[in-house]
């Protein structure tokens, strides 16, 4: 692979106006969905792959390398052949794929609000690749190997497999509540994960990237990572994310020659700058590659519940590379003959906290360089929640944990927990503070007050002006849409429209969010300005009076398209009751002005319900 390889990415105002043209007033588009769920292949033959030959490159963060979407793209595969036995090629062709995951979580913690919020992060964005026409596919699933689980399962009595077993399904269920969309749950307990890891590590073992040596040094027990002497000298000798004191340890394990790669991955980073996001997650990465890389260990001697190392059993798969090569395994990427999931690597988004970045920003690409893979095309470390500004703690009181969480869900609904999680949450590099202050007051300011409230008195003017008669036209008597200075809403429509794109190619979703719901503020700020409501009183005024309303049950109508991968829930309401729950198409196409045929019906809609602030601490 050359890891210098520069991608075009187009963006600024040219592609902003491109987009804006292509967005521009057009036909109702009707057709037959042609989203498709994948179904999981389990057990598969498994071979070594020896080689592997990149005939064609795909651009970064799901996107071909020019533009930002074409409607023919998808329509192509992307085929994997068998070349000879052991030898694998991967052809890329202009359909567009995009491989979406969330680390997979350890099983022996329990579902928390760390846990939600990243995979809200992922399925928000996999939505979104859905919705522009991409061929998407979304990855969750557990770690179930390793030290912690085995010693869990003898203090509990019962084998490290039953309690993998309850945990995982856990997870899966809580995955499942929030409403997430992944298209396969992996778990490191699959015999489809197993077969593939030990493959690929007895490949790195034919090609010298693994060896056997001996370790002594500064062990991090609760994120079961080495340090190094000076890391573990600047942290005074404790763990940086639990503050628990590091153990010295000496052991002999396997090791991957990660300090081969200092170089290439130092080029790596000069050459996409994009590769780890946000850009301080990037320079903390960057600056201590830089410090020096050391080789790291592959396998473990001090427990037994994983994946026994190939050609020498007494040692166990150390349990990071275990987990990261479920980025594989899960789209069969060491399966015998290839399989019709390999079209989905590179992945587009590696989605994760910021306290595994460095294994995903550094040990993986390695590995994958050492197999020569394709790297993923984005890591994306984002911050901690804290809590009224506080670190979260158990011992505190102040986690919140499922149980918390559903009892927001329970007060706000579950679409506007997930809108205020991708608003408010630790997107970039700060950490985010978990109010429920705030939670109520961007609930009642963006939801109820704007979006909600808009959409109610919108509708509620059509049925009360037109009684029966469905949604007026916008056109005048001349045939010619009526327009308004200084509100010309198919062009704010397609500028919304426009943001809301490029927010996505820059992984910065709470950006969609606010254009959305803009276009809602900017219809509150029209109706002001217009007065329907005393315009309907002078019938010399009937014309203005249609195109007025027409206008703004047409900007809601769009605002919902674009907040629907966020609101899928809230917003499938809102189509309904505006009747356009069978536009069907790309989010482009479905936010073209003019879908909302006049002498349609609508109900009025009351999609958010007001919920009493909190009482501050303290407050008598």
């Amino acid at each position: 692979i050359d890891i210098s390889t520069r991608y075009t990415n187009q963006v600024g105002s040219n592609t902003m106006q491109s987009v804006a043209a292509r967005v521009a007033p057009r036909g109702v588009v009707r057709m037959a969905s042609s989203r498709v769920m994948a179904k999981a292949n389990t057990a598969p033959n498994v071979v070594v792959p020896k080689s592997v030959r990149l005939t064609a490159s795909l651009s970064p963060f799901c996107q071909r390398p020019t533009t930002l979407y074409s409607k023919r793209a998808f329509t192509k595969r992307r085929t994997l052949a068998l070349v000879r036995p052991g030898e694998l090629q991967v052809t890329a062709s202009k359909e567009e794929t995009c491989y979406v995951t969330t680390p997979i979580y350890y099983v022996n913690d329990k579902p928390h609000i760390g846990h939600v919020y990243t995979s809200t992060l992922a399925d928000v964005y996999a939505r979104y690749q859905r919705a522009i026409g991409r061929d998407t596919f979304f990855l969750t699933g557990t770690d179930e190997h390793g030290i912690k689980v085995e010693q869990s399962a003898e203090r509990l009595g019962v084998p490290p497999q039953q309690l993998a077993d309850e945990n995982s399904a856990a997870f899966r269920e809580a995955m499942q509540t929030f409403g997430l969309s992944f298209d396969d749950f992996i778990r490191t307990t699959d015999t489809r994960h197993k077969d593939q890891v030990a493959a690929f590590v007895t490949q790195l073992l034919g090609k010298d990237m693994v060896y056997l040596g001996e370790f002594e040094g500064w062990y991090d027990e609760g994120q079961e990572e080495y340090v190094t002497e000076k890391n573990a000298q600047d942290q005074d000798y404790k763990s940086a994310i639990s503050g628990k004191p590091l153990v010295r340890a000496t052991e002999e394990n396997y090791y991957f020659r990660l300090s081969a790669f200092q170089e290439k991955l130092e080029a790596l980073y000069e050459s996409n700058p994009t590769f780890v996001r946000p850009a301080a997650r990037k320079n903390e990465i960057l600056n201590r590659i830089k410090e020096g890389l050391q080789d790291v260990p592959v396998s473990r001697t001090n427990f037994t519940w994983g994946i026994p190392m190939p050609q020498d059993e007494k040692h166990v798969i150390y349990v990071w590379i275990d987990a990261l090569f479920n980025y594989l395994s899960a789209i069969n990427m060491g399966v015998a003959g290839g399989d019709a999931r390999n079209k989905y690597w590179p992945a587009g988004v590696h989605v994760m906290a910021k306290e595994i970045a460095w294994f995903h920003a550094v040990i993986w690409p390695a590995v994958l360089m050492a197999l020569d893979l394709p790297l993923p095309k984005m890591i994306y470390a984002h911050g901690f929640w804290v809590r009224d500004g506080v670190k979260m703690s158990k011992s505190l009181g102040n986690f919140v944990d499922l149980e918390c969480l559903a009892g927001y869900v329970e007060t706000y609904g579950l679409d506007g927990m997930r809108y205020y999680l991708l608003v408010q949450g630790p997107i970039g590099a700060i950490d985010a503070n978990f109010s429920e202050q705030r939670l109520n007051e961007l609930y009642t300011n963006d939801l109820v007050n704007t979006l909600g409230n808009c959409a109610s008195r919108t509708t509620a003017m059509i049925n009360k002006y037109y009684k029966g008669a469905g949604v007026p036209s916008e056109m005048g008597p001349d045939g010619e849409r009526v327009t308004f200075e200084g509100y010309d809403f198919p062009a704010l429509a397609a500028a919304a429209t426009a943001e809301v794109l490029q927010s996505l190619e820059d992984f910065n979703l709470p950006a969609a969010a606010t254009a959305a719901i803009k276009l809602v503020q900017q219809v509150d700020v029209f109706i002001t300005a217009t007065e329907p409501y005393k315009l309907a009183k002078d019938e010399t005024q009937a014309v203005q009076l249609a195109a007025i309303l027409y206008q703004c049950i047409e900007a809601v109508r769009i605002a919902g398209v674009l907040l629907e991968p966020i609101m899928p829930t809230k917003m499938d309401e809102l189509a309904a009751a505006l009747g356009t729950s069978d536009v069907e198409g790309t989010l482009e196409e479905r936010a073209a002005w003019g879908q909302m045929v006049p002498g349609c019906n609508v109900q009025k809609v009351a999609l958010f319900p007001r919920v009493e602030a909190p009482v501050a601490v303290g407050a008598s």
